[in-house]
Parts: structure tokens; sequence; C-alpha cells
């Protein structure tokens, strides 16, 4: 088994967001014992964001690492765990609102695909990137 950001990169879909984990030196990080819960965004969800907005992250590293810790749960945290939630505490620190009433929403990123286990916790892909308040 592989950890999260080799999970990432073997799906293929995550191009972009590898891209933005590399460029704010978060690789490492996830690819530390954790356990970590990632609502990981498909390379179609960054395409929505506005234009110019990526680039301008990139460019913006500390906005760009407290996006992505915004997308970062702490501990295993599994589909069957997350429908029971209200609401779940990010690395970044604030939290994101979770609705499990009709399929599971994380804020207003639909999942897609949950409990893409990897050695090191779990990714649940995402429609949406996730923007702090």
């Amino acid at each position: 088994m592989a950890n999260i950001v080799d999970t990432a990169v073997n799906a293929g879909s995550f191009k972009t967001l590898v891209a933005a984990i590399k460029a704010a030196n978060l690789g490492d990080t996830l690819k530390g014992t954790g356990p970590f819960t990632v609502f990981a965004p498909t390379d179609e969800a960054f395409a929505k964001l506005p234009d110019g907005t990526l680039d301008a992250l990139l460019k913006d590293i500390p906005k760009l690492k407290k996006i992505l810790t915004y997308h970062v749960v702490s501990g295993k945290v599994m589909a069957s765990d997350v429908i029971k939630l209200k609401s779940a505490a990010t690395v970044e620190g604030s939290k994101v609102k979770i609705d499990a009433s009709n399929g599971v929403k994380v804020n207003d990123a639909k999942v897609s695909t949950p409990d893409v286990v990897a050695d090191n916790g779990v990714i649940h892909v995402i429609d949406t990137v996730l923007i702090p308040a």
C-alpha cells in the first residue's frame, strides 16, 4: 500500500493537488505516519476555480498552505464515521461542515468517491476545492 501522496499520484486525477502539495512543502508531512483524512479535490475541481486563482495561489505559499491544510483532518475518518458528523476540525484550524442528508457534502463539495485507503490514512474524493472563510 502507498501513502496518501503516492496514492493520489497513482490515481492520476489529482495532478493539480499533488503539484500544490509539493509547492507548499506539505509532501513530507502527508507522507508521514499520520493518520490523515484528506478531502481531495480532483483536477476538474481545481479547473472550476476562477481564472488565475491557481497561479496566484502557487505564488502565495502561506495562502496555499492554509487552503491545502483546510482539506486535511487528523485521524483516519472513514465514510461510515464521516456520515455521523456535522462538522470536522481541519489541520488548518477551522471546521468544515458535513452534510450526509443527500449523499455526503463537505461544505459545498460533494464526495464522489469515499474511502480511498492509503497506508497513513484515507482520501475522500471531492468535486470542489474547499476555501476557508
